[in-house]
């Protein structure tokens, strides 16, 4: 995943996840009751009163999923600010351990979903503390190989597993199943956005 991008909650859109007290969803139990007090849910019973005619669901889910985001985020981050490194640059050096062979910028902010300019500056920085090294093009001076000190990537081999386990943690408030339904449904979900979303912005 990528970098801690501050982005929009459900409090401060207003777009969030609806309670379906009013018009019950599908799911029964402990995690319908919960989805109908989550911080969100009041969001769209307050977007209801002023807008009944208007429907509500694209809220019950991206509202929902950007507060997840959100959350889980901060939760994830704790391992690598102890490590003195932010979600970007982690994701960065990610990049560089998990293809095993040099990149370029262009190619490290098409792997990190970030800007040119983003991934300059956290080279520059990355460089400085010694976790990158760059190569110039022997054919273009203009183009730079990157690729992972030997400390940059114990770092990266010494920082997974504990965030992995952090991010265990954070996710046993489901059970297995529901992770594995969960990850299945966010996955079709992206594979059809990533489809759609450049028409979308045409």
């Amino acid at each position: 995943m990528t970098a801690t991008n501050a982005r929009p909650t459900a409090r401060d859109t207003g777009t969030g996840g609806a309670a379906r007290d009013e018009r019950p969803g599908p799911g029964t139990g402990a995690g319908s009751d919960a989805a109908q007090h989550d911080t969100v849910a009041s969001v769209v019973r307050q977007w209801r009163a002023v807008h009944p005619e208007l429907d509500t669901g694209p809220m019950e889910v991206i509202g929902r999923i950007n507060r997840c985001a959100a959350l889980l985020q901060q939760a994830e981050d704790a391992p690598l600010r102890r490590a003195g490194l932010s979600r970007a640059e982690f994701d960065l050096l990610g990049a560089l351990r998990r293809t095993g062979h040099e990149l370029t910028p262009g190619e490290l902010a098409r792997e990190t979903f970030s800007s040119g300019a983003a991934v300059t500056k956290r080279i520059k920085q990355l460089t400085e503390r010694g976790l990158v090294e760059r190569r110039g093009d022997t054919r273009d001076r203009r183009v730079a190989h990157l690729r992972l000190t030997d400390t940059g990537r114990d770092l990266v081999d010494g920082i997974l597993p504990e965030q992995l386990a952090y991010e265990t943690a954070v996710l046993s408030v489901l059970a297995p199943e529901g992770q594995g339904d969960l990850a299945a449904l966010l996955a079709d979900l992206l594979s059809r956005l990533e489809g759609q979303m450049g028409a979308l912005r045409a």
